[in-house]
Order: C-alpha cells, then structure tokens, then sequence
C-alpha cells in the first residue's frame, strides 16, 4: 500500500470539510458577528482564567480535640470618655484562673478630647518661660531622684511576703489589693502625696485612652472586663473599688476598633471590628456573649494557622455606681467567651488544569455555535426580505 492511497483514505475521517473561497458570501451582518463573538469569547476567557488562578478553599468541619492550648485575645478599643488612670483590665475563667489589672502586652495611650494622643514625657523649661504646672513636675521628679533606691517604705499595714516594702503609691495599691482592701485614703498616704496621685487622677479627668494589644488566656470559657476601679478579690467575690471616683459618672462611650481571637488569617471576618457606641445615659454596663469557633487555615505550602471564628451577642444596663460588690454588676464593657466543641478547618488548593481547560472549550464552542446559528439566522431573514422587496411584495 503507497503513501498516496493511505492518505487518501485519511481524508475520509475529515469531521471538518471545506468549500471553495468562491462558494463563500461574506456578510456585514457576519463581520458584526463574528466582531460580538470574539469580544464575548475574550471576557468568558478572561474570566476562566482568574477563577483558576485563585485558590480554591475547602470548609470541613470536626469535633475540637487540641488540649493544652492558650487563646489568644487581639484588641484595640478606644475609651474616649474614660481616662487610662480610671481603667483596668481583669481576665477570669472556669479553671479558676485570675489576671488582675493586666498590663501584660497590653498598652494604654492617653487621647484628649479631640482624639489625639497625649505625650506622658515630661518637657524641660527653658530659662525665661514661666510654666508653674512644669516646675511642680520637675520639683517631684527632683524629690524621686533624692530617695534612696534601698529604702524600704511602708505599705500601711499591707505588707506580706511577697511585698514587704512598698515605695510607690502603685505599691500601696497593689497591696491593698492582695489584701482585699479599698483604696480610700490615697491623701494620708506619703508615698502618694509625693507623686502627686490626687493630682494625677484630676488631671486626667475629661480625657480618653486606647487600650490596644493582646491577652493570653486559658483556652476554657471565661470573660474579661473593662471596668473603672482597681480590682481585687473579698471573699471569692470579684470587686471593683470605686470609693477613689465617688460621685462621677462614668461614660463607658467606646469604639471597638479591632478585636479577633487568635492569628489572622485569608477572608477572617470580626463582628466587633470597627463597632462604635456612645454611652447616652452614663454608668452602663455593655455585655458581649461571643461563641468562638476554633478554625484552622492551611494554605497550598501545607501550613497551618491556627485562629478562631466567633459570633456576638450584646446587651446593655444602666449600673448604680454606688453598688461596689458588683452583684447588680458594674460599668464597663465585660466580653463572655464560651468556645465551640467543633472545629473549622479550611485548606487552600489550586484549581485543576483539566477543569480549567475544559470550561474554555466550552466557552470557545458555545460562543461558536451559537453565533453560527445567529449568524444564519440573520443571512436567510436578510434574504427573505430582499426576495419579497424584488417582487414587490414588501410594505
């Protein structure tokens, strides 16, 4: 069998024959088809070809079994009505675990009224300049300078092992504190006559305060608060001392500006994010009962992220001040947490190249079939017409 008959006989299997250049009629309508057509094929094109280059992420769902673990808790809430020296922060939780007046990782910024942050550094006088409130700060922080850095100052009663010498009026707080005491008599107490504590919290009154970093806690359920007051414990019960502010009206007015358990992650969403509330009626108490959802994110290198989900439910009552136990509770903002016994887990995969390739086939034949028949469609309707027009039955 020659080279000649076997290709003939191949060109029996041609599925596509083709006509003569001369049997063609090219058409404008055609032309405007064929125009429509290739812009239509581009942007489905186009559009395949995106949807395959992102990532395509797969939700399972399972039972939580990590144990051992700590929740990490994000935030960055704005107190535009609460000075930092009014504010603590407590973090407690079913295992018994306490954090008092955390200052760990957490960090305050002290804002006026307008929302600017205020600069704590003390600023030199220059010779010449009368600034009397300046002189007084460099008077104290001259009389700190003389103590002697080994004394060891009283704490009123308060001492215990652990603190046995108190010689800031920080310290005397912190001791009364442990000791379960309120803080009630700041102007008898030398060492805060010497740092000028009364002065300090008359100051600060009408300013505001950020308080931004992060909490570690235990990963059980438990809450933590925003409160004025130093907090301590009396008889097992969580007590907040606000005998210091007797008479004021706290304005819990805050702006959450961010506010997430656990590390970030691709397409993470927080309720709480950029959540404004004004305190209208003064002393309110804002309750957040959030479910955290632990989620695990793996992305297409096989790491992993381990973060949280979670939902929020709020609600809100006015406080009396006067009720310094905090059985009718107090005001501030507390955040209830209860974690889910199921886990999310999301992992990333790159989309497959056969499915790709053949939703461009389809995009590429559906186009070219149907503009066919539109194209038809137009030719026979245009001859039609123009047969009528030349017998003269037209209208």
């Amino acid at each position: 069998m020659d080279t000649k008959n076997v290709l003939s006989r191949l060109r029996q299997f041609d599925a596509y024959p083709k006509t003569l250049d001369d049997f063609r009629v090219k058409t404008f309508g055609g032309a405007a088809v064929t125009i429509i057509s290739a812009i239509l094929m581009t942007v489905l094109f186009m559009s395949e070809l995106n949807y395959y280059l992102t990532k395509e992420v797969i939700p399972e769902l399972f039972v939580d079994n990590t144990r051992g673990e700590k929740l990490r808790i994000n935030m960055d809430i704005i107190f535009p009505r609460m000075p930092c020296a009014f504010l603590s922060l407590d973090a407690m939780d079913v295992s018994g675990e306490h954090q008092l007046d955390v200052d760990l990782n957490i960090y305050r910024q002290r804002i006026n009224a307008k929302g600017e942050p205020i600069d704590d550094k003390v600023q030199p006088v220059k010779l010449g300049e009368e600034d009397p409130d300046a002189a007084k700060e460099l008077i104290k922080l001259a009389k700190k300078d003389e103590l002697d850095p080994k004394r060891c100052e009283s704490c009123y009663g308060a001492e215990s092992k652990e603190q046995e010498c108190c010689n800031t009026c920080e310290d005397v707080r912190e001791a009364y504190r442990k000791k379960g005491w309120a803080f009630s008599t700041a102007t008898e107490i030398a060492q805060c006559q010497r740092e000028g504590w009364s002065d300090k919290m008359d100051s600060q009154k009408g300013e505001g305060c950020q308080m931004y970093g992060y909490l570690e806690v235990n990963k059980v359920a438990g809450n933590f608060h925003f409160a004025p007051g130093k907090s301590f414990q009396q008889h097992h019960v969580h007590v907040h001392d606000l005998q210091p502010f007797s008479g004021d009206k706290f304005n819990m007015t805050h702006h959450i500006k961010h506010m997430s358990f656990g590390m970030e992650y691709p397409g993470m969403e927080n309720p709480l994010d950029n959540t404004v509330i004004t305190d209208r009626r003064g002393s309110t108490m804002y309750q957040y009962f959030v479910k955290v959802v632990p989620t695990t994110y793996i992305n297409v290198n096989g790491l992993a992220t381990r973060s949280n989900q979670y939902s929020i439910t709020k609600h809100e009552k006015q406080v009396s001040i006067m009720n310094l136990s905090g059985e009718q509770g107090l005001p501030g903002i507390f955040v209830l947490y209860e974690l889910s016994p199921l886990m999310v887990k999301f992992t990333e995969k790159h989309r497959s190249f056969m499915h790709f390739l053949t939703g461009v086939c389809a995009i590429i034949g559906g186009v070219f079939t149907v503009a066919g028949l539109i194209d038809s469609l137009i030719y026979h309707s245009a001859r039609a017409i123009q047969k009528k027009i030349d017998l003269g039955k037209a209208l």
